[in-house]
């Protein structure tokens, strides 16, 4: 019997039906193409053991003058900025009571605990630090009251609870007033997107429906932008203020409003995105609240771009003894985002995307409509990589380097179908430079959380899908390995990505390459019959080779029309000691496919790395019937 070989053509390809991309692959999950072949990503393991609360939206990574590096972490909840392993909690204050403005009152035998402020305009999972409280007689000591809480509810606009370390006895009866004072954080946001759609709505993603409530940052889905002023930090919740952390001052102090430092002139005090401008050094706000005589508007602007003097974070007031000024965008109804590119500021809105550039007084910026008719998906959306900038609209994928251009995707149709759009501000885009890789992550169709990605490979233009749950990320760079966050039950971590072969100690599971479709009769007339396979298969990482070792499985499928259900003939166990798999397949259509433990039982499985070379099938022809 004759050996035929099969070297699949490099990338996903669910354009078409599986038969008709024979020659192909058609399914994959955590592989990816390298030099047209085929191989299994790196693993990931915890960069801290410390966690932070809630789902991670942004990562900033920056250097000091003394060599210290930070990374800044923006999540639903909190702000944190990650120095080493430990995460510091630098989250903006929303406001400080006077002493005694708050009181306490206990239920014996519970650890609710209520709290009377009048407006204290909290929301449920809102965070506050209390001081100077005393005991109220029982077990809920000052010790228990003078700590951070969490609010877990909030009956009244006067009134919210949280859940005390300890329950109240009948002694609790006091009311906890000393010199008590209250310290809340920044209102949370939501892990979820609130659509805005209709007439009626007000500007695009900032009212609802038929509602006169509108959407903020503390009812919408809370992504953060932030960017390094020197060796400090300027953050901004989408829809919220603009905050400056200055890293001098310790790592136990919290930001503050950009307007709070001295000399402060005009900050804005509520904008869409933050950015400080390459080389011209211009703190950048858009969709920043307009200047109104001699003041701030306090209304988010959509379509306004607002930037600082030069060199001077605080000053915003346009004159012409500095270089302070605005522009409003025509084409669309709200910016989206911006990122830097080579020498220019790229800024999307729903529908257009225009380049920033800096050109000195008296204008600073001038401003170049490069394509109207093609917006972002998402803020995170857009990715900078040494080829360019791509990034992800409502249907399709583009690049920039200097002029527009869709990239043709062999997996769109399969990525946009199962989209849940209603979630698409989740989307993250992230580059991978060490594989010439960039790549999305999104919800599904079923979906309100993140939970696959598609990736192209721009240097080899190829194109790989798979499932997995990461909510930003941050290439190496100040960092030697890249890193992402991934979110459970409120309890997040920071990974460092492209480390060993494992996920975070254990076998990496559901990993798994499948082509389409291949029939020996060009016609696909004739029953093929599949007597061996010769595997070309390479191991590496870190585990042993050999019988007991390193393994995959190969499978054999078969079909005889391409409407068929696909049957599993065969799974065969393979390490680098094997020569031949022999098989029994008979069938007008096969696929092969390889998968490195699949349903996560096999403890061989960790340390295992694979690449997939020519497989070699001994096949003939098998009659009509």
């Amino acid at each position: 019997m004759p050996l035929q070989k099969f070297v699949f053509k490099p990338g996903i390809n669910k354009e078409g039906t599986a038969y008709s991309n024979e020659g192909g692959w058609f399914d994959s999950n955590l592989v990816r193409f390298r030099k047209g072949l085929p191989e299994k990503i790196g693993g990931w393991a915890k960069a801290s053991a410390n966690s932070f609360k809630s789902t991670g939206r942004a990562l900033h990574a920056w250097v000091n003058l003394t060599g210290t590096k930070f990374i800044g972490l923006g999540t639903t909840w909190k702000y944190y900025v990650l120095d080493g392993d430990g995460y510091y909690d630098v989250t903006p204050l929303r406001s400080t009571t006077g002493a005694n403005e708050i009181s306490f009152a206990a239920t014996n035998g519970s650890v609710v605990i209520t709290v009377t402020d009048a407006a204290h305009g909290a929301v449920v999972d809102d965070f506050v630090t209390f001081s100077g409280a005393v005991s109220l007689g029982g077990t809920i000591t000052a010790t228990v009251l003078n700590q951070e809480y969490q609010i877990t509810a909030t009956p009244t606009v006067d009134t919210y609870t949280f859940t005390a370390t300890v329950a109240a006895n009948s002694s609790d009866s006091g009311n906890g007033q000393g010199t008590v004072i209250g310290k809340y954080q920044l209102n949370v946001g939501l892990d979820v997107y609130v659509q805005s759609t209709g007439w009626g709505a007000g500007t695009w993603g900032a009212g609802t429906f038929g509602s006169t409530t509108a959407l903020t940052f503390n009812n919408q889905l809370r992504l953060w932008s932030h960017d390094n002023f020197g060796e400090d930090l300027i953050i901004n919740p989408r829809l919220g203020g603009i905050f400056y952390w200055d890293q001098s001052n310790g790592l136990t102090t919290r930001a503050i409003p950009l307007s709070d430092l001295s000399g402060a002139n005009l900050t804005p005090t509520v904008a869409l995105q933050v950015m400080v401008s390459d080389i011209d050094r211009h703190v950048v706000c858009f969709g920043a609240d307009p200047i109104s005589g001699t003041t701030r508007t306090g209304a988010i602007d959509p379509m306004n771009i607002a930037w600082s003097d030069q060199e001077n974070a605080v000053e915003w007031e346009p004159l012409a003894t500095n270089t302070a000024g605005s522009f409003r965008l025509s084409a669309g109804s709200s910016i989206i985002g911006a990122i830097r590119a080579k020498q220019e500021t790229l800024v999307w809105t729903d529908t257009a995307l225009y380049s920033m550039t800096f050109i000195g007084q008296p204008f600073t910026f001038g401003l170049n409509l490069l394509n109207e008719g093609v917006g972002l998906v998402s803020p995170n959306a857009m990715i900078n990589t040494p080829k360019g900038i791509f990034w992800m609209d409502r249907k399709g994928f583009y690049a920039y380097n200097g002029s527009v251009q869709e990239i043709p995707c062999t997996v769109q149709a399969y990525v946009f179908g199962d989209i849940n759009e209603g979630q698409s501000f989740q989307i993250f885009g992230f580059v991978n430079k060490a594989f010439d890789e960039v790549g999305w992550f999104y919800c599904t169709e079923d979906s309100n959380v993140i939970d696959k990605y598609v990736v192209f490979n721009y240097e080899e233009n190829v194109w790989t899908i798979g499932s997995l749950s990461r909510t930003c990320w941050l290439d190496e760079g100040i960092f030697n390995d890249p890193k992402a966050t991934s979110s459970s039950s409120d309890v997040g971590y920071l990974y460092n990505h492209e480390t060993g072969n494992d996920d975070d100690g254990l076998a990496m599971t559901n990993v798994f390459i499948e082509s389409s479709d291949f029939d020996i009769d060009p016609a696909g007339e004739d029953f093929q019959f599949i007597s061996r396979v010769i595997p070309d298969i390479q191991f590496t990482g870190t585990g042993s080779t050999g019988s007991g070792g390193q393994t995959v499985n190969v499978v054999l499928k078969r079909r005889n029309f391409p409407g068929e259900a696909l049957t599993t003939v065969i799974t065969s166990t393979c390490d680098s000691a094997t020569t031949k798999i022999d098989t029994r397949v008979r069938g007008r259509q096969a696929v092969l496919r390889i998968e490195s433990d699949d349903d996560g039982s096999s403890g061989t499985a960790e340390g295992v790395g694979f690449r997939v070379g020519a497989m070699r099938l001994d096949f003939r022809p098998d009659g009509r019937r």
